[in-house]
């Protein structure tokens, strides 16, 4: 169908209808049971299966992908940024110990290029997979004029469910156990300050040419470095929590340890951080060395190589690391709770 005025606008109705063409088969193997057929109406269904909870609480988290999505459009490659939009909302719900069951995306983009929107929805889908919800509706919408030529932003929003019993509440005490599940890389926070460490922002072709470089510490490009998806940790979580005790989770996303770890804490409780008791991936030393970053700043910018927290009972935290290694997530105990020594003490101390 045509809408000649519509087009000499700027917006191309039919690029909407060949992009929901090419996006339903990453749809479909997101579905799981409580999805109805079909997709394309005004609104995505769920059917829940709330068969024994005591108390079924929705917990729902939503969130983008930051200015890590320049880099795709940069490189030309939108596969993967679909991963890290899922992960930014799976990853936060599941810190209550919430099971996502559903997600809707969004994508606001200059110009709808089918090919371009199939290629991030199934990066979505590949996200919805890896976090075992199912991807139920969405929006793609163009608006000429708004942003420059190529570029697009991602939002998302998550919706999952949990016994009120069984949230994961901050109840840790003094010589618990900090665990720290292993990063997949920066994964999709602090990226405006990485495209200043890096010049990331200004003419284009010499903006690829700096993502191409091979990084001699990395032994590959710095592009596909920054552009590795943020790992997916709900299945993994799931298990645990299925098998002890979790006293607290938490998500390490902009803020870095500082900010994040202590939402895990109850008042009054600190965490003391051993950095030799992990490697920190290089990617992050690079970051540093090359923009002449504080190592302060750095721990509270990034996740240092740790993409989430668990808090466990002393006796329990070599169990938790196998628990995690057998489920495909490497962690390590990375330090403990004490007691703050007065309400004007860090939260968080990196030692």
């Amino acid at each position: 169908m045509r809408n000649d005025a519509y087009t000499a606008a700027g917006v191309d109705v039919n690029a909407g209808y060949e992009s929901v063409r090419l996006m339903k088969s990453h749809v479909e193997r997101t579905r799981i049971p409580g999805v109805p057929e079909g997709i394309g109406g005004f609104g995505g269904l769920f059917i829940p299966d709330l068969k024994g909870m005591e108390e079924p609480v929705f917990v729902s988290g939503t969130d983008g992908v930051g200015t890590k999505l320049k880099l795709a459009q940069i490189l030309g490659r939108h596969d993967t940024v679909g991963i890290d939009l899922v992960a930014m909302c799976a990853n936060d719900i599941i810190c209550c110990g919430a099971k996502p069951l559903f997600f809707l995306d969004y994508i606001s983009c200059d110009k709808n290029i089918p090919e371009k929107v199939a290629s991030i929805v199934n990066g979505i889908a590949d996200g919805c997979v890896a976090a075992g919800c199912a991807l139920i509706g969405g929006e793609t919408a163009e608006h000429p004029g708004t942003m420059q030529e190529g570029d697009y932003d991602l939002a998302g929003f998550c919706v999952g469910v949990v016994d009120r019993p069984k949230l994961v509440k901050a109840t840790s005490q003094p010589g618990d156990v900090i665990i720290g599940l292993k990063s997949s890389g920066v994964h999709s926070n602090g990226f405006s300050l990485v495209r200043k460490v890096f010049g990331i922002g200004e003419s284009g072709q010499e903006q690829e040419k700096i993502l191409n470089e091979k990084v001699p510490c990395l032994d590959r490009s710095l592009g596909e470095e920054l552009l590795t998806p943020t790992a997916i940790y709900v299945k993994p979580i799931l298990t645990l929590l299925e098998q002890m005790t979790v006293k607290g989770i938490a998500h390490i996303t902009g803020g870095g340890f500082y900010e994040n770890i202590p939402r895990c804490l109850p008042d009054g409780l600190a965490a003391e951080i051993v950095k030799d008791f992990y490697k920190v991936p290089p990617i992050f030393g690079h970051i540093a060395e090359q923009g002449g970053i504080s190592e302060n700043d750095m721990y509270g910018t990034f996740n240092m190589g740790i993409g989430m927290v668990t808090v466990v009972g002393f006796e329990d935290a070599g169990r938790a690391i196998e628990i995690l290694a057998r489920n495909g997530i490497e962690s390590y105990c990375i330090g403990k709770v004490v007691q703050m020594q007065s309400p004007e003490s860090p939260r968080v101390a990196v030692v």
